[in-house]
């Protein structure tokens, strides 16, 4: 049945169905721009973004499980395209970078001292948080999309499948919806992901590294005198250890480890060696509020689009360390231009998705 599409049939159209799986910044952008592009030419899309995650909750339940970086570039297209962020998403803005070897630390500062990077929380906050003063970066840009249009379905993805050439979705019960567009906006920690193998349009999705998140409380006067707004990378020549950070955030501090083996005897290791402990004041793994160990895409994954389908964001293409959220921006907005403008064909996405 997937060859069953005809190539005249395969544009947007009034009326076309769009299914975004993923209501992370990838998904959610490229829902509003999409929805943005439609409205401005007067064709009306229905978009369901099915998305689990309840990005009001603190800890894991309301995390997408990420150091929670976005740089300056993107707060300032964010603004060009009208949109804000309000002051309880962005938690501290950073002006320096820190970078600690065993023998020395040195600092690169901003231009100017202008705040060039922000940091957010992905989700409400860590696990435990008494009194919630933020509001997750996720959950912003999902009210973005909802607000344009888009209609939420908080429901687990359990199939996909080809219907008559068109592709299909299918959550528990049974339950199946039809749609002109699959957009696959998951990341590379949901077993969701596999589904698309179904579809076989020859994806493959990017290696990964291991990566172990830990939040812990410091108090803001503390994070102000021992690590100010600044980012503090660690560059130590430790086994398993490929890279280390700490971000601060509001009263507490993300620290970030990748490296394949790192378990909770490393991070104790990692935390007691005196560069990184006159940061995190004694801390150890047990006074962490909140801990992750998720994978980070490492690289491009293999042809992710076909007819009708695409993959956007993680599992698509991203910029490691590099600005990912960023790089989910700009691809979210070229693909919805693509989908609108040229087509959801595989030669279409090649054409106009796949480049940028």
């Amino acid at each position: 049945s997937y060859e069953m599409a005809g190539r005249d049939s395969l544009v947007l159209n009034d009326g076309s169905r769009v299914a975004v799986i993923g209501g992370g910044p990838a998904g959610s952008f490229f829902s509003f721009f999409l929805l943005q592009l439609a409205e401005r030419i007067g064709v009306h899309l229905e978009i369901d973004i099915y998305e689990r995650r309840d990005f009001t909750q603190t800890g894991p339940a309301g995390c997408n499980m990420c150091g929670g970086v976005i740089s300056e570039s993107l707060v300032q297209a964010l603004s060009v395209e009208g949109i804000a962020l309000p002051s309880d998403v962005v938690q501290r803005g950073i002006d320096s970078f820190w970078f600690h070897t065993a023998e020395e630390s040195v600092s690169l500062f901003a231009p100017y001292h202008e705040m060039r990077i922000a940091t957010v929380y992905r989700g409400a906050g860590p696990r435990g948080t008494k009194q919630s003063r933020w509001r997750s970066f996720d959950g912003y840009l999902l009210e973005l999309a909802i607000e344009k249009g888009a209609k939420l379905v908080s429901e687990r993805v359990t199939d996909l499948a080809w219907l008559d050439g068109k592709p299909q979705v299918q959550i528990k019960d049974g339950v199946s919806q039809t749609y002109d567009l699959v957009v696959g906006a998951i990341g590379v920690n949901t077993p969701s992901l596999s589904l698309f193998d179904k579809l076989a349009f020859g994806y493959k999705k990017p290696g990964t590294k291991k990566t172990s998140n830990r939040e812990f409380e410091l108090g803001g006067d503390y994070i102000g005198s021992a690590l100010g707004n600044a980012m503090h990378a660690f560059l130590l020549d430790l086994p398993k250890l490929d890279f280390a950070a700490i971000i601060p955030k509001g009263d507490y501090v993300t620290m970030c480890l990748i490296g394949d083996d790192i378990n909770s005897e490393f991070v104790d290791s990692f935390a007691k060696n005196p560069i990184v402990g006159a940061r995190l004041n004694g801390k150890q793994d047990k006074d962490a509020a909140c801990r992750c160990t998720p994978l980070l895409s490492f690289g491009d994954a293999v042809k992710p689009y076909g007819d009708r389908v695409f993959l956007l964001g993680d599992c698509g293409a991203t910029r490691l360390n590099k600005d990912g959220i960023g790089a989910a921006y700009r691809t979210a907005k070229v693909a919805a231009v693509t989908s609108l403008f040229r087509g959801i064909s595989e030669a279409d996405f090649r054409a106009g998705y796949w480049p940028a």
